[in-house]
């Protein structure tokens, strides 16, 4: 396996499975800090929404910074990888045209963990969330406005 790509080492071995929670990392192309500008990450905010409309996934918790997410999901159908696809093809494109830039947004791949019942999906929320402040992007925890969680 060493000779293999990163992103190919982490989709060997991926299992999934429906009703199942994982929180999903993934990073911007050379860790580029592309969501500054809070109006790109919000378009990638609009994607976790449509994923959710269409069935594919309930977000329980999720914070974009300036150069990945995390997103904590109940998987509901398909795939990790098709919730992932559906994520990292479609906002490029939005984020391209508003920014006006072109190329990759997304370096190739993701990381998953699966919540395993003994841990706490509170806890995994608030880590998630207070991203921000850990990074001292903020001085107060409201005040970093891509965020949210179903226990706020």
């Amino acid at each position: 396996m060493p000779d293999l790509p990163a992103s190919k080492r982490l989709r060997i071995g991926r299992y999934n499975e429906s009703n199942r929670i994982y929180l999903l990392t993934t990073n911007t192309l050379e860790r580029e800090p592309i969501f500054t500008d809070f109006r790109l990450g919000r378009l990638v905010v609009h994607q976790f929404r449509i994923a959710q409309c269409k069935g594919l996934a309930t977000s329980l918790a999720w914070v974009v910074m300036l150069d990945h997410f995390h997103w904590l999901v109940s998987l509901e159908k398909g795939s990790l990888a098709d919730l992932m696809r559906q994520v990292k093809s479609k906002s490029p494109r939005i984020v391209n045209a508003v920014a006006g830039r072109q190329g990759r947004l997304w370096q190739p791949g993701f990381h998953d963990h699966a919540v395993r019942r003994e841990e706490s999906l509170e806890g995994i929320a608030r880590y998630i969330v207070a991203n921000p402040l850990r990074a001292g992007l903020v001085k107060k925890f409201g005040d970093y406005p891509l965020w949210d969680a179903i226990w706020v």
